[in-house]
């Protein structure tokens, strides 16, 4: 197998149950089955098939979108059982031969979707009340694994064959990347002597062994099993606070118009700059009468600005990230009223223990997070007409550089930044900080002067004061202040860059989700373009022929 050095077509990350090819998705009561059974010529691209309910990015862009008809759709469902329709095999894995025949890019770009759909798992059952239960019905290694452990309980199969396996450092030279090393060790803590036996070994570890080192939750023989899951299930979903007899929320397609340089829906629009190699992502403030209460709120469904606006901003951020490779800079941008974003934000603080309101919270807070781990510099620029205010001015604080001009004489065209509540944890990073205690590394002072100027709209000079933006220039320098800033950046590194912004977006405080990222950011990255993995002898490449892998014993 030879890598690809052809672009990939176009990804398209919009879909729906009736377009699945490998996950059913059914809803009984409070419990819903998400099974997993694979279609091997289902592949999103040619060159592989999907043997032993391996998976790839199609696979995963289904369970993404499965994850949110469960959310918006199914208010009821309290429980998640995550399995297998196939007899005797749970899950492979990232199919190897695609990662064999996939670019650099496409390898770390696949991994980093699978990692924010794992992690998104686990958010629901943070803030939703949404849990999860994988029940292991057959051999489960990998990314497989990687799947089982996004859950909140594993139950595996006791019939002497089954077993749980992180096999990709002594079968492929890789790593567990999306998550399995990490999620290990800081999830379920298992003993480091026992999770290096576990991680070196290809067989992995089945029946009571498994419970004993902390890997699953519970064991149950075939005839038990079925129950054993359902007995779990039921049990987390009583302790759920997500609503019973409530109606869901259909999550209707979302809308855009592409064209060669531009994706435009209704609250987003992407300008793209192949010269200057940037993309300008413009999000506009709601416009019109906007639902205060509940059942306006819930009349207006998948229509309504803040769930609409999150749901296109996402699927903008993953057409650029997967399908705009060159594209290294991007300008965000607001437009609009920002007095309706503070509106439609009172209207979400008002009603957040409400569910549909939880759930477009969470949909901004992922989104925004998908952003936060996007290998792309991010400037915001505050300008006349802008809707820098509450929610949308987390898209400035996300942004590596945000410049916002002054028009010390101009003062009704002189753009405005104004806080609010959303701005002070309510939309977290994925380490748990808000983007402003990251700014200021959670100092006392700084964080209480911004508290104090919440409500007020601040012009340029008083957001500089108070640390809000980056630079402040003119009218007179505004032009070409951003024009250099664009260039030099376009000229950098990109590879540099990377590790740059990764560093300095997630500097002082770590969890979980910072170090799954940083590792595939940084091992997986590096170990992918080694050629003990994907050389021509490469465990990689080898695999499946029946060579065995030539190895550069060096240690590096």
């Amino acid at each position: 197998m030879t890598e690809s050095t052809q672009a990939p077509a176009r990804v398209d990350y919009r879909t729906d149950p009736t377009q699945y090819r490998h996950w059913n998705l059914a809803v009984e009561g409070t419990v819903a089955s998400l099974s997993l059974d694979i279609a091997e010529d289902g592949g999103i691209r040619p060159g592989y098939k999907l043997k032993l309910n391996s998976y790839d990015l199609g696979v995963d862009i289904e369970l993404a979108d499965a994850l949110n008809r469960i959310r918006f759709e199914h208010p009821a469902v309290r429980s998640v059982i995550v399995t297998s329709a196939k007899d005797r095999i749970f899950c492979s894995g990232a199919n190897i031969f695609m990662l064999g025949v996939s670019s650099h890019a496409w390898k770390v770009n696949f991994c980093k979707f699978t990692n924010e759909t794992r992690n998104g798992i686990e958010d629901s059952s943070r803030y939703s009340g949404l849990k999860f239960v994988a029940a292991v019905n057959g051999a489960c290694a990998g990314g497989g694994y990687e799947l089982a452990l996004a859950c909140d309980e594993i139950v595996l199969v006791d019939d002497r064959s089954s077993s749980v396996s992180l096999p990709e450092v002594p079968l492929l030279g890789v790593l567990p990347g999306t998550g399995g090393l990490t999620r290990v060790t800081d999830k379920r803590h298992v003993r480091h002597d026992l999770a290096d036996i576990f991680c070196t070994s290809v067989e992995g570890v089945r029946g009571q062994r498994a419970v004993d080192w902390r890997l699953v939750d519970a064991i149950a023989k075939p005839a038990q099993f079925a129950a054993t899951v359902q007995a779990r299930a039921d049990k987390l979903a009583e302790a759920s606070h997500r609503p019973g007899g409530a109606k869901g929320v259909a999550l209707t397609r979302i809308q855009r118009e592409d064209s060669a340089d531009s994706l435009r829906y209704a609250h987003v629009t992407v300008a793209i700059d192949r010269t200057r190699r940037t993309a300008t992502l413009t999000v506009k403030a709601p416009t019109g009468a906007q639902p205060t209460d509940i059942a306006a709120i819930e009349a207006a469904g998948a229509d309504w600005w803040p769930l609409a606006m999150a749901r296109q901003l996402d699927d903008a951020i993953l057409n650029l990230r997967t399908n705009e490779l060159d594209i290294g800079t991007w300008l965000i941008k607001t437009e609009g009223d920002a007095q309706a974003v503070l509106a439609s934000d009172a209207a979400l603080v008002a009603h957040k223990d409400h569910w549909l309101v939880r759930e477009t919270i969470g949909a901004l807070r992922r989104t925004f997070a998908r952003l936060d781990v996007s290998s792309r510099s991010l400037f915001a620029l505050v300008e006349p007409g802008s809707a820098f205010a509450g929610s949308m001015a987390e898209l400035a604080f996300a942004a590596d550089r945000t410049y916002m001009l002054a028009l010390p004489d101009d003062a009704d065209r002189a753009p405005r930044l104004v806080l609010n509540e959303f701005n002070f944890g309510l939309l977290p990073l994925v380490n748990d900080q808000s983007r402003l205690q990251r700014r200021f590394y959670e100092e006392a002072a700084p964080l209480e002067a911004a508290r104090s100027a919440a409500g007020k709209p601040l012009d340029a000079d008083a957001a500089l004061a108070l640390g809000l933006v980056t630079a402040a220039p003119d009218d007179i320098d505004w032009d070409d202040e951003i024009r250099i800033a664009i260039e030099e950046r376009a000229a950098m590194s990109p590879d540099a860059l990377t590790g740059l912004e990764a560093n300095l977006r997630f500097a002082s405080k770590e969890n979980m989700n910072t170090r799954i990222f940083g590792r595939l950011t940084a091992w997986q990255n590096w170990i992918f373009n080694r050629p003990n993995a994907v050389g021509d002898k490469g465990a990689l490449k080898v695999y499946g022929t029946g060579q065995k892998a030539g190895f550069d014993m060096n240690r590096v």
